[in-house]
């Protein structure tokens, strides 16, 4: 039990910001060698659940800093973020694994596990309100130039397209690898079967450098090649309040915290009209400038909407800026709350408002059938889904409030797309820890999806801003204070992922799936 917990664990090595991907060839290779040793599927079940259980666990450690923010109310809490969401994902390795054992043993037992394995990971798009989070596609988001290469074929699979190619790769190289060196685990008999033979074994490890080697390629041809077109973005001021979440939590301060976002923005927007004049004596056309404050960065519930006041204020320490995308809370008509981002006017007034559509299961969003009031007063109410937002003398932008960058596939409105993303968080709940690293890479996938420049704008880091395909444009650290700014470039024409989403990743899974059950009957 506590042996495949731990291999289950090692493959969080694998996830941002380590990005290890080594270790997934021991890890999977383990997985995938007591699938082909085992004839039940209780068995199966048992390790595949195992696993899971210890990758989700480690992948999502980090949860349980949100409570001890909180410490004092929900100290009873504390052992469960982390081990509790990872009870709930377990399963979705689990199921696979079982399954992969009504297929014979060898090569396509693995493969089915591996399809298997992707079309239940984006089921997790259904569970509760949704928990797409660690999908292990974004392993292949490392810093740099070569995670801009290895993340380019998403714009036509998407991460789950990545999390397929990855998780076989890593079992067919890690089973192949293990027999070379004929490895064992304690839960394999001495006398296993090896998964392959040695002609196989070449076949795989030739395969899989070929197929490295083509992905590189196309990466690299797609970076290189594709230009962006059209009308280019606005300049964007991302405002990096570096507010504690103890203050806002206890309501501390909110004078002190609403004038250092005013002076921050008064920075930021000066700097960018610095650029606006440079680009203008160049003779390029003008660049509006849009400034961004992060999610509930306004102090106060209804303040922002309710009082004119406060938002003429805000854009007079704008300095003429013509547009601000303001992350608050606010309350609907019916009096429940809702998690929002209000657009306003150089006049101040509140020209759009997207509510977040997408709330955080156990934190804005209560299961029913909890029966414990974890999430006060029952939670937020949720949006409509994703909106385009067409603002004046600004080139139509999509909002999305903190955890819907998550969700690939569904993050722009496919009727209405926008030529920009704007991203407004907080995860300041989760420590300067692996979290807010996870969700920044997150953030750059869905770029290279939808061919959409993004820009970030979060409380306490990580702020940034990327073109259509995924390229870090700028970027204000953890914990740092201060106003980011960034030309936002044109948008890349519509990516075939943008086009058909979801149903490109789990076509390639069904037809490796079925491939693998004809062979069978064939057989």
């Amino acid at each position: 039990m506590g042996f495949m917990l731990g291999v289950g664990a090692l493959s969080a090595l694998a996830l941002p910001p380590l990005h290890f991907l080594p270790i997934l060839l021991l890890t999977f290779g383990i997985l995938g060698r007591i699938l082909n040793t085992t004839t039940s599927w209780k068995h199966a079940a048992w390790a595949g659940c195992l696993f899971g259980f210890g990758f989700y666990t480690a992948g999502l450690y980090w949860l349980v800093n949100a409570v001890l923010i909180r410490a004092d109310e929900f100290w009873w809490f504390v052992p469960f973020p982390s081990m509790g969401c990872a009870l709930i994902l377990a399963p979705m390795v689990g199921v696979p694994a079982a399954l992969s054992t009504f297929v014979p043993s060898g090569l396509r037992r693995l493969a089915f596990f591996a399809g298997a394995w992707t079309v239940f990971d984006m089921g997790r798009t259904f569970l509760f309100s949704g928990f797409t989070w660690n999908a292990l596609g974004s392993c292949l988001a490392i810093p740099g130039l070569v995670g801009d290469l290895l993340i380019q074929p998403a714009a036509w699979v998407g991460e789950d397209g990545l999390t397929l190619a990855l998780v076989l790769a890593s079992l067919l190289c890690g089973s192949a690898l293990l027999d070379s060196l004929h490895l064992h685990t304690p839960f394999t008999p001495q006398s296993a079967a090896p998964c392959c033979t040695s002609t196989e074994r070449r076949r795989i490890y030739v395969g899989c450098l070929a197929a490295s080697a083509l992905w590189l390629g196309v990466g690299a041809v797609r970076f290189y090649s594709i230009q962006p077109q059209g009308e280019s973005g606005p300049i964007a001021v991302m405002v990096q309040g570096n507010v504690p979440e103890t203050e806002k939590v206890g309501r501390l301060r909110p004078r002190d915290i609403f004038l250092r976002y005013l002076r921050l923005t008064a920075q930021g927007v000066q700097q960018a009209r610095q650029i606006q004049i440079q680009q203008a004596a160049s003779g390029a056309p003008y660049r509006p400038i849009v400034f961004l404050w992060p999610e509930t960065s306004f102090p106060g519930y209804d303040l922002l909407q309710d009082t004119p006041k406060a938002r003429e204020v805000i854009m007079d320490w704008a300095l003429g800026a013509d547009a601000g995308i303001i992350g608050a809370l606010r309350q609907d008509d019916n009096g429940r709350y809702r998690n929002s981002v209000l657009a306003l006017a150089p006049d101040g007034a509140v020209s759009a408002v997207y509510d977040k559509a997408r709330l955080v299961p156990f934190g804005e969003y209560q299961p029913s059938f909890i029966p414990l009031q974890i999430v006060p007063q029952g939670g937020l109410a949720a949006g409509p889904g994703p909106q385009t937002w067409h603002l004046a003398n600004i080139p139509p932008v999509g909002p999305l409030i903190c955890y819907e960058v998550i969700f690939s596939g569904d993050v722009t409105n496919h009727h209405d797309r926008p030529r920009w993303l704007a991203n407004v968080t907080n995860d300041g709940w989760f420590g300067n820890s692996a979290g807010p690293r996870q969700h920044l890479e997150s953030v750059r996938l869905r770029a290279v999806e939808e061919g959409l420049p993004i820009v970030r704008a979060a409380n306490t880091g990580i702020s940034a801003a990327f073109d259509g395909r995924g390229h870090l444009l700028a970027k204000l650290g953890w914990d740092k204070t201060g106003a980011l700014v960034s030309a936002v470039p044109a948008a890349l024409s519509r990516t075939f992922f943008g086009h058909y989403g979801q149903a490109v990743p789990l076509l390639f899974c069904i037809l490796l799936i079925l491939g693998v059950s004809i062979r069978r009957r064939k057989a």
